[in-house]
């Protein structure tokens, strides 16, 4: 075991094989002034870069699909189940993630979770080929989903490192640069595309696993386990009674499931769609990547909007303008118009993005405002903010993982839409109506003038 800063301040390097920090107090300003800042910032770093690695392996299959050319035989129906099947499978491993981090330390799951990651691009280096079959390409884009559990990992480990003040900006920034994985892969995609042509996707493949390999060795040599850090399964139980749990996680159906979602199938509805504008894999590799890229970087701006005029108020407009994103999208499809296509569709990347920072802080804002009316009542401060913590903290991971389950629900959205249409409209639609009712419950739950109505969030 390592104590990394003792009573005087003094820091102490840990060894390479001994990163645990037994004293751990973020909370306490001179120890964070002594050298925790430095030790969380590091661990920051290294984080976002496995997570960022993580969503693009997680993602990958939102591009190799536009690998799987007439050779494959497959319809569109068969590629957008190769996207809903990572997105499921990552939205499940999300809460056993949450935990992993107390039980096995974060640095130790790092580095565990970055080379999971060789799995998915082993087997689909193996397999992805023409004459290979529908339920092969299944279990290996399942697969895939271990990516999407990392973030979860990566959110509780951060948490535990920086102390209740700076948790936004830091949770934040592992949040962006993590999201940032998904245009990455796609960027990626674009240069073999333009370069060595549709039928090599093993290149985009391989070139994931020295950076898999390169992402584990850096958390190895430079991250640290927390023997503070420690799982509350009591406090998801508890969460899970509080009605507000269940309202967070469906309005982050509506930013992050969104997000993830749209991520997936945005390539796949433009060489659907617009066939003739869309000849080649290459052609709507050069779009594909664009609205990712835009969610992801504006995601802290979200963040900083909620900090000025509050979450429930940033998030109510932010559907407004997600609706209204949903109805271009929707008007465009109808008119055949490519250019309004691709604006309101990166619109809907750009809100969805803000939603991801703005509904992310109004989950520890609900529990901040439910303990400062139990306290005007006479409850005690210090534990009623404890308590805030907890389950705002317990809240992150439940909203997290159903969130995730967006991705799944858009995928399945667009299937069905053009198997039973040959067009989106049906599923552009239905994300208008969804849109529409997220704004609703905001208002409704955190903004209407009420006896109840939670004041600060």
């Amino acid at each position: 075991m390592t104590t990394l800063i003792g009573t005087t301040g003094s820091t102490t390097t840990p060894a390479p094989r001994e990163r645990w920090i037994e004293d751990w107090r973020p909370e306490d300003e001179q120890f964070w002034a002594a050298g925790g800042d430095r030790v969380a910032r590091r661990n920051l770093i290294f984080s976002i870069l496995s997570e960022h690695i993580g969503f693009s392996v997680w993602t990958m299959w939102s591009v190799l699909v536009l690998f799987l050319g007439p050779a494959y035989g497959f319809a569109p129906e068969d590629k957008f189940l190769l996207t809903i099947v990572p997105a499921l499978v990552g939205s499940t491993l999300r809460l056993p993630y949450t935990f992993a981090v107390a039980k096995f330390g974060g640095r130790n799951w790092t580095v565990f979770s970055a080379l999971m990651l060789l799995a998915p691009l082993v087997f689909a280096l193996f397999v992805v080929e023409p004459g290979v079959s529908l339920s092969t390409l299944l279990v290996v884009s399942a697969v895939a989903g271990v990516g999407g559990g990392n973030f979860a990992s990566s959110m509780a480990n951060i948490n535990a490192f920086y102390p209740d003040r700076l948790k936004g900006r830091a949770l934040g920034l592992n949040a962006g640069g993590g999201n940032l994985g998904v245009p990455m892969v796609q960027l990626a995609a674009l240069l073999v595309l333009a370069t060595a042509g549709a039928a090599h996707p093993r290149l985009l493949i391989g070139a994931y696993i020295p950076l898999v390999l390169g992402a584990a060795w850096l958390a190895l040599r430079n991250m640290d386990n927390l023997t503070s850090a420690k799982n509350d399964k009591r406090a998801m139980r508890d969460v899970c009674r509080d009605p507000h749990t269940w309202v967070m996680s469906f309005l982050y159906i509506g930013t992050f499931g969104s997000f993830i979602g749209f991520g997936f199938a945005f390539g796949q509805v433009l060489q659907v769609q617009f066939q003739a504008d869309f000849p080649t894999p290459l052609d709507a590799a050069y779009l594909t990547f664009l609205g990712p890229l835009l969610g992801s970087l504006i995601r802290p701006v979200g963040g900083m909007m909620a900090d000025k005029w509050g979450g429930a108020r940033v998030t109510f407009w932010n559907f407004v303008a997600m609706a209204c994103g949903a109805a271009v999208v929707l008007v465009a499809s109808l008119q055949a118009s490519l250019p309004m296509f691709v604006v309101g569709f990166t619109a809907l990347f750009v809100f969805s993005g803000i939603g991801n920072g703005s509904t992310y802080k109004m989950i520890p804002a609900v529990f901040r405002a439910k303990s400062a009316k139990l306290i005007v009542a006479g409850a005690d401060r210090v534990g009623s903010d404890r308590e805030a913590r907890r389950l705002s903290g317990a809240l992150i991971g439940i909203a997290g993982a159903v969130g995730a389950f967006g991705g799944v629900l858009v995928n399945v959205a667009f299937r069905q839409s053009f198997l039973e249409t040959g067009a989106g409209n049906a599923a552009y639609i239905a994300f208008l109506a969804f849109y529409g009712v997220c704004f609703a419950l905001t208002w409704t739950v955190y903004l209407r003038p009420s006896r109840g109505q939670l004041a600060g969030v």
